[in-house]
């Protein structure tokens, strides 16, 4: 994995649409969206975590217990 991992060209538009919509938010809408946007990051970890325990029998009640 030498090469640096980069964006697709539907990722880069996405992100400059992006970028276009958070310059036009108010200084408190923008505080608004990046603590929900914090919040959902996080869930989305947290469900990484238990998908990747389950998948390799790693959570309670496993095989493995």
């Amino acid at each position: 994995m030498d090469q640096p991992v980069e964006l697709s060209l539907e990722q880069q538009f996405s992100l400059r649409s992006f970028e276009t919509q958070v310059e036009r938010m108010s200084h408190e809408q923008a505080q608004s969206f990046l603590i929900k946007l914090y919040e959902q990051m996080m869930l989305r970890e947290t469900m990484y975590k238990h998908f990747l325990k389950h998948e390799w029998g790693l959570e309670s009640g496993s095989r493995f217990d």
